[in-house]
């Protein structure tokens, strides 16, 4: 693994007219590692992806890959590549020929295409598949082929734009495992889009949470989560019970923005009273809504389904998983 970062992004900006889509990132992102970009519809993360890509041109600022200034070269002449949502492969090929494809426009011979298009596809556990047409298979099935046609011109960056967005939830989750094998298999850089905490958390080495075109943070999975660096963070990844104002005062002994995970929480008969204003049932787990004398709304994760509600309850946590959020945080 190199210790030059197989992306750098300087001062990234891109404006739509009036619009400011991406509003000043830097970022380092290191060679061999799977990073995601995480953040609601409209946080610039797509955005920073494309302009990795050169799909789109930054209004200031700078793209290196592999500590090659690549901010105003075209996307053919950069060493990335990219697998959309859609997939974007040709009905009328068959699968090998789809994976071959781009060998075959840059003039690749038959025979060494030939052969990389089948380890490629091998990489994606798609032996056998060779000659089936992409409408006779599954979705997770496509998505793969994709992978295999990205994964065939051997880039140091690929570049995925929430390609497991069309999938139904259980091969969704199959995927989530499967592409982070495979990830750790090819042992290339892999930059994932997408505003679904929960792939985020299963895949990522590390994760970038977007709004309004800025990082709030950057860190492991579990940094992320367990120690949010501001009231986003903490509300977006996961669900979080924010504590503020007086209710903070109250509940906490001190001023300030608070967070407590759900899961943290314990509901019995000592600790801080309240009333059950909603049970929801989740199949693993219940959430029970929990009204607190203090004036604040929690939200207590519990395996055993009860139905407490309008019941009097009592709530306790401990010191240490109370995380004071200070919105000033710097980000990096």
């Amino acid at each position: 693994m190199s210790e030059t970062p197989a992306i750098r992004l300087s001062g990234l900006r891109k404006s739509f007219g009036s619009v400011e889509a991406v509003a000043g990132i830097d970022l380092e992102i290191a060679d061999g590692e799977f990073f995601s970009m995480l953040g609601p519809s409209g946080s610039g993360k797509t955005t920073v992806l494309r302009m990795i890509a050169g799909f789109e041109l930054p209004t200031a600022g700078t793209v290196s890959l592999s500590g090659r200034d690549v901010t105003r070269l075209p996307p053919f002449e950069r060493d990335v590549n990219t697998v959309f949502q859609d997939y974007a492969l040709f009905p009328h090929m068959s699968v090998l020929e789809n994976v071959e494809y781009g060998l075959r426009v840059r003039k690749v011979p038959r025979r060494e295409r030939r052969e990389r298009a089948l380890r490629a596809l091998a990489s994606v556990r798609l032996e056998g598949f060779e000659t089936r047409r992409p409408s006779a298979m599954s979705g997770g099935q496509r998505q793969r082929v994709a992978l295999a046609r990205a994964l065939v011109n051997r880039p140091r960056v690929l570049l995925l734009d929430e390609p497991l967005g069309a999938l139904d939830a259980k091969l969704r989750e199959q995927m989530q495992v499967e592409l982070k094998e495979i990830q750790r298999d090819v042992g290339i850089t892999f930059v994932f889009v997408t505003h679904d905490q929960a792939e985020a958390l299963t895949m990522s080495d590390r994760v970038a949470v977007f709004d309004q075109g800025r990082i709030n943070q950057v860190g492991t999975p579990e940094e992320v989560y367990e120690r949010p660096a501001s009231a986003f963070v903490a509300s977006f990844v996961g669900t979080s019970n924010l504590l503020s104002g007086a209710a903070a005062k109250a509940l906490i002994g001190r001023d300030g923005t608070f967070s407590v995970r759900p899961e943290k929480v314990h509901m019995g008969t000592s600790g801080v009273p309240g009333t059950v204003a909603e049970v929801i049932y989740a199949g693993a787990v219940t959430r029970y809504v929990v009204d607190l004398d203090a004036g604040a709304r929690m939200v207590v994760v519990d395996r055993d389904r009860r139905e407490l509600r309008g019941q009097s309850v009592c709530l306790s946590w401990q010191d240490e998983h109370v995380v004071e959020i200070k919105e000033n945080a710097d980000a990096a």
